[in-house]
């Protein structure tokens, strides 16, 4: 199973919005086949490994760390080609809580004599595809935070420069993240302030939807989101305050402009992110500033963290990645678990992620 996580992980990035899966097949001690999901549309990680296995897979034993899929979709349902190469037993991390499976994929296996086994490295497996589940049970995309700041905890000087608090290396991980993740968001102020391209470069599996929260739609023309967004989607997020002539100016320059409007049930964030899992976005990246970042974290909108730490110290009033509302007393502060901390270059990289809601 461990392999199969591992076969899975290749497909970050190229999979969404459906989930990285990865298939081994094991005849006595010997694997005789392998495959895992490269691409979405394409074939299921179970249907790579069975090419894979040929004839050896009569008899054998098929790990995979999502239940194998039961129905009709951009591919045919890999319960089928398990039972027509006549495996033995299935061993499975994860069920798969997507609606049309949902553990009858389990039940199909299992009435027709093959012996299945569940839950096996079932939290590391579930910890891979947290985003697919996030998406399945709120339907809005997973949000990663992402902030450098200095040795002070400042995200920029006063002024409001912040170029270049982290090293190289670190800004490399950075682009790696935006190469693979659906939309990334800012804010206007942070837009104007560094005028980012919001790119991956090198370019990775995806191209991510450039995101500017700007309720008054004055993104400048000429700043390097706008001037890109006919190559580069770029999306402008207003409020219904925003003058009619502003958001005409920027949909003439190849802008999506979406409006807001006040809703008691939704805040704006809400709103926008059940707009973006409408979309079928599942993994949204937010790198400020501290402001937006702190409106994520007040929402409680925020599932991951990855803040680089660099020896540097700014002083003064200088920008905190997270403003906002924050937490009162110690006992209320955010814990964050599955942490992973690496020193790059100088830079201390950490990342977690929030605790699971109850």
């Amino acid at each position: 199973m461990q392999r199969a996580l591992q076969l899975a992980r290749r497909g970050i990035g190229r999979v969404e919005p459906n989930p990285m899966v990865g298939c081994v097949i094991v005849r006595g001690q010997t694997v005789v086949g392998e495959g895992f999901h490269t691409a979405f549309g394409r074939d299921h990680a179970e249907i790579e490994a069975l090419r894979d296995a040929g004839a050896d897979a009569e008899g054998a034993t098929l790990y995979v760390n999502l239940e194998p899929c039961c129905h009709h979709g951009k591919t045919g349902p890999c319960t089928e080609a398990i039972l027509a190469a006549k495996i033995a037993r299935v061993v499975v991390a994860n069920r798969d809580p997507f609606p049309q499976v949902a553990g009858t994929g389990l039940a199909l296996l299992r009435r027709h004599g093959i012996e299945v086994t569940t839950e096996v490295v079932a939290e590391e497996a579930e910890i891979l595809n947290a985003p697919y589940f996030h998406y399945l049970q709120n339907k809005r995309p997973w949000v990663i935070a992402k902030w450098a700041m200095s040795l002070d905890g400042k995200m920029a000087t006063s002024g409001g420069d912040s170029r270049w608090i982290s090293n190289p290396h670190s800004r490399s991980i950075v682009h790696q993240m935006r190469g693979r993740v659906d939309a990334i968001l800012v804010g206007r102020r942070t837009a104007e302030l560094d005028d980012p391209q919001l790119t991956a470069r090198p370019p990775g599996p995806r191209t991510a939807v450039r995101i500017v929260l700007d309720s008054m739609a004055q993104l400048p023309t000429d700043s390097k989101l706008v001037c890109s967004a006919r190559e580069v989607p770029l999306m402008v997020v207003t409020g219904e305050e925003a003058p009619p002539e502003a958001r005409s100016r920027l949909e003439r320059a190849g802008c999506e402009v979406i409006c807001l409007e006040p809703q008691q049930e939704l805040s704006s964030l809400h709103q926008l992110l059940k707009r973006l899992g409408e979309r079928q976005m599942t993994n949204l990246l937010v790198e400020g500033g501290g402001e937006v970042l702190g409106s994520f974290f007040d929402a409680g909108l925020i599932n991951e963290v990855h803040a680089f730490i660099a020896p540097v110290l700014i002083g003064g009033k200088g920008v905190a990645p997270l403003t906002g509302r924050g937490a009162e007393r110690m006992e209320s502060v955010t814990q964050l678990e599955h942490l992973r901390t690496e020193q790059i270059d100088g830079d201390w990289y950490i990342s977690g992620r929030f605790p699971r809601k109850k």
